[in-house]
């Protein structure tokens, strides 16, 4: 999961970051609306935290326009107004949630994670595809009950794909949302963290589909 946090207070914003890290997500800063604007309109994410009081202007001003323009990826809003007005306008202009400063980190996690499932269709917590389980919230992956060990580039692929399935996902559509920007991958990278994925789950489990990309299918259970 990569998430954009729109955020001008630093120390808050590095402190979600070593939070987000930690958690095993991706995450880049804007410390405007401005910049968060133009991020969201070239970049790919799976979720904006979007905090109300920026510098250059009200979030619900760069949020509406997200709206307006089409741009529907979930949007969790932070502010440190209590008052319900201020929270119906956030709702009004387009966010999915909100959270009221001062929050625990946690709830943020929580909250994140589900609006990035719900985007994907999934109500419950817990991924599963055939025999296949990922907790959302720990993280833990069971094959058949079994635990199964994944380095943390390995789970987010697996989350990502989890989230999609039974969708077909592009080479770059993994590039872009599994990966850090600073560091995408060639092909190449990406086939070797698959085999290596195939070698932990099965090699039937996850399809490559020439020329469009993979998918993650349901095998039949084991009796």
């Amino acid at each position: 999961m990569k998430v954009l946090l729109v955020e001008d207070d630093t120390a808050l914003a590095q402190a979600l970051g070593e939070a987000f890290v930690e958690a095993g997500l991706l995450w880049e800063h804007a410390a405007n609306g401005e910049a968060a604007d133009y991020l969201v309109r070239v970049e790919a994410y799976d979720a904006v935290i979007l905090d109300l009081g920026l510098p250059d202007g009200d979030g619900t001003r760069w949020l509406a326009a997200w709206r307006e323009d089409g741009i529907d990826l979930p949007v969790l809003v932070l502010t440190a107004r209590e008052r319900w007005s201020d929270k119906a306008a956030g709702f009004s202009a387009g966010a999915d949630d909100y959270v009221t400063k001062p929050f625990e980190t946690a709830e943020v996690l929580f909250r994140l994670r589900a609006l990035v499932r719900r985007s994907h269709g999934h109500a419950h917590p817990i991924l599963k595809l055939g025999e296949l389980a990922l907790d959302t919230h720990t993280g833990s992956v069971t094959l058949a009950g079994r635990p199964i060990t994944l380095t943390a580039q390995e789970s987010r692929l697996l989350a990502y794909l989890l989230h999609a399935a039974p969708r077909i996902v592009t080479r770059t559509e993994l590039s872009e949302h599994v990966y850090d920007r600073d560091h995408e991958p060639d092909s190449n990278v990406i086939d070797v963290q698959i085999s290596r994925l195939r070698r932990k789950l099965g090699n039937q489990r996850i399809e490559t589909l020439r020329g469009q990309g993979y998918r993650l299918v349901a095998l039949e259970e084991t009796p």
